[in-house]
């Protein structure tokens, strides 16, 4: 295993390389005028100024390949060009917000996860009982519900009606703290800097704000991590060693905990890495529904506001991402089960 993920990262820079080449393939797409604006800190120059001559300043009429090697060697430098919706340079608009999304997706990926295998194996397990039913009811109502109309209806009901969960990160009061001298950004995760920072007023809030998000993830993607488990043990189930396992006497609990459900997981792992992927990669509707400050919400606003370099590097963001979490998946096939040999 150790030989398959070195192969893996020796392979990656032509995968990026390969990646670099297709979005930049999507830039040369746009006319030279309309890819100044990612050149442009000041929106008065694309107005007032002589645009040939910054066309020609930024050599946006030379040939393809220069144009490829100055980008390619900005991209190796964090230089993605200025974002025109955040009003800064995309590296620091996409940094900024990281946090935020990183913070959501870490709350948010272990009840998801862990609530669905469990709720799974338990339907598989009680198969064509009332329980069963139940769950399989629920599961398809809450993967069939639009994810922006739960979102909307958990904003109504917890905080419209209640008051109890608000949008944003931060209320006022835990905002200002954060921003004080006193308070040191460890990580820019509230909660986590709340903690060491003892600010625990900061960490309650936190928490507040993060519910709502994460109760509108959980509902849907519990019902898909459920369905997926629940098939996949249900087959499990029927093999010939559980049959051999359960006919030697060996305890159910062990059946299902040691044997049956371990080797059900592989189909989990396949569907949690897109999962992941997407969490990280910024769950655009939920962050925009929840004025949720993250990288979902900047490609929304980049992609109304047609900003072309903005949509450019959060796209080589998601690119990233998804090679790193396809090596993590694959390795993870060999860590649940033994019998698969990536060497």
């Amino acid at each position: 295993m150790v030989n398959y993920i070195i192969r893996r990262f020796l392979i990656l820079p032509f995968i990026l390389f390969g990646v670099t080449v297709l979005v930049f393939s999507m830039i040369m797409m746009l006319g030279p005028y309309q890819r100044l604006s990612t050149y442009i800190n000041d929106p008065a120059q694309l107005k007032g100024g002589d645009l040939d001559e910054l066309v020609a300043k930024h050599g946006l009429d030379d040939p393809w390949y220069e144009q490829y090697g100055r980008w390619i060697g900005g991209v190796l430098q964090g230089d993605f060009g200025w974002s025109e919706s955040a009003g800064q340079p995309v590296t620091e608009a996409i940094f900024s917000r990281f946090p935020a999304t990183l913070e959501l997706a870490l709350f948010a990926v272990i009840p998801v996860v862990m609530g669905g295998i469990w709720l799974g194996v338990l339907s598989a397990v009680h198969h064509n009982q009332k329980f069963d039913h139940i769950i399989r009811i629920v599961s398809t109502v809450g993967w069939s519900f639009p994810t922006f109309v739960f979102g909307l209806m958990v904003l109504m009901v917890f905080y419209g009606m209640l008051g109890w969960f608000p949008p944003g990160r931060l209320g006022a009061d835990a905002a200002a703290v954060v921003r004080s001298a006193e308070f040191i950004q460890y990580t820019g995760l509230n909660v986590l800097d709340g903690i060491l920072n003892l600010e625990f007023s900061v960490v309650v809030d936190a928490f507040r704000h993060l519910i709502g998000p994460i109760v509108t993830l959980a509902i849907v993607w519990w019902s898909y991590i459920l369905r997926i488990t629940r098939s996949s043990m249900l087959e499990t189930l029927r093999k010939d060693y559980i049959r051999t396992a359960r006919a030697k006497g060996v305890a159910e609990k062990f059946v299902i905990n040691k044997h049956a459900r371990r080797n059900a997981l592989i189909p989990v792992v396949t569907v949690a890495g897109p999962m992941v992927l997407g969490l990280l990669g910024g769950v655009v509707i939920v962050e925009s529904v929840f004025g949720y400050r993250g990288i979902g919400q900047y490609a929304a606003q980049a992609a109304q506001q047609l900003d072309y370099s903005g949509i450019l590097g959060v796209a080589m963001y998601f690119s990233f991402l998804l090679i790193l979490i396809n090596l993590i998946v694959d390795v993870s096939y060999a860590v649940i089960d033994p019998r698969i040999r990536l060497e």
